[in-house]
């Protein structure tokens, strides 16, 4: 049952509120719409009597249904056959609708024979020289609101899904399945990793899946970038690098999201994957960029790929990018990355005239070539 509310005199306004002003904007808005009703066999339908219709369709105009209703012989005995009477007809039940129309008659070769508005008569008189048998409406519902400051609001607060979730990998309540990764053990929940991993659901509940569904052993992936992966997995957000490394590195959280980039090709996790594929956008750097590249290369990463040509094709970039690791890297494990890079920075080149000339770079995706898996330690 409700709770029953004294109601109290309101307090006398203070000499500060007298002199409060407050304001508000009344909204009005047309929503038009357009219907054409074409009556076939027009010349028969006279004679059908006084008060009989034919209807139209009935079509939605600004969220409420409407209908034409045409009387070839009118509507009311007064017509006495000589009018012809035109209805729009609001269908939708229970509503009270404001809205402005127009009706056009049409004869037999199409042109416009009369045409009449919502501020003219409720009838259109039949001409010797016209045979109406097509009709195009349209209508404009008005709708209006009045936009003021809200007294009364209940404050809505944000989704807690992923807090709710990541303390269930927090605490290590109700954990049904253990990993080791890289010499550790991490706990999870086998129902939360299915929701959100189809290879994780597969491994742990489809036909094909492990004898073992307790503990699990994980290769190829290190302990730091699957303790990142199964936050992101509860808590649907990227960890603190350099907090989860212990490492105050640009260059480590770099390649911590090279890293799980490649893990979440692997797992399904098309989200995370787009997550790691944009910071990686915008740390290119030059002593990570080759390894960066050949990644992108790998995972199908087109965008990233493309940055990443964009910046090494840049000359004195190409010339300090060939003094790294990375670089040597790519050209052992990658050659038709390199061939392809190569390609860019020939393009690149032949179009800088045009460029000094227009001042538009030309854009090159740098997405036609096949590449391979490229993975550091960390």
């Amino acid at each position: 049952m409700g709770r029953v509310l004294r109601e109290t005199p309101n307090p006398p306004l203070s000499s500060s509120a007298e002199g409060a002003t407050t304001s508000s904007t009344s909204v009005m808005k047309t929503l038009n719409g357009s219907h054409h009703f074409k009556i076939t066999g027009y010349s028969q339908s006279k004679g059908t009597g006084v008060g009989k219709y034919i209807a139209s369709d009935m079509f939605m105009v600004g969220g409420y249904l409407w209908a034409v209703y045409f009387y070839p012989d009118g509507k009311s005995p007064e017509d006495n056959a000589a009018y012809v009477s035109l209805f729009i007809a609001l269908a939708s039940e229970g509503t009270d609708v404001r809205a402005l129309f127009e009706l056009t008659l049409l004869d037999q070769s199409g042109k416009e024979r009369h045409k009449v508005h919502s501020h003219f008569g409720r009838t259109l008189e039949s001409g010797p020289y016209t045979l109406k048998y097509r009709g195009s409406m349209c209508v404009g519902v008005v709708k209006s609101h009045t936009e003021g400051p809200k007294f009364y609001s209940i404050a809505v607060p944000p989704s807690r899904i992923g807090h709710h979730f990541g303390q269930l990998l927090k605490t290590g309540k109700g954990t049904d399945v253990s990993f080791e990764v890289d010499g550790e053990v991490f706990y999870a929940h086998k129902l939360v990793l299915a929701a959100r991993s189809p290879v994780f659901r597969a491994q742990l509940f489809g036909p094909m899946k492990e004898q073992n569904t307790k503990q699990i052993k994980v290769e190829d992936i290190e302990a730091p970038v699957f303790k990142a992966l199964l936050h992101f997995m509860y808590w649907d957000s990227l960890p603190d690098m350099q907090e989860l490394t212990g490492l105050d590195s640009k260059w480590v959280t770099t390649l911590m999201s090279q890293h799980l980039l490649a893990a979440a090709d692997r797992y399904g996790l098309e989200r995370l994957r787009l997550l790691c594929e944009s910071n990686l956008c915008e740390d290119v750097a030059i002593n990570t960029v080759a390894t960066t590249l050949a990644l992108a290369e790998q995972h199908h990463c087109f965008q990233l790929k493309a940055v990443c040509l964009k910046f090494v094709a840049v000359p004195e970039n190409l010339r300090a990018v060939m003094q790294t690791d990375g670089f040597v890297y790519l050209k052992e494990s990658c050659p038709s990355v390199m061939t392809e890079l190569l390609e860019y920075v020939a393009r690149v080149i032949e179009h800088s005239v045009y460029v000094c000339k227009h001042g538009i770079e030309p854009v090159f995706d740098g997405s036609d070539a096949n590449g391979r898996r490229v993975k550091q330690r960390l």
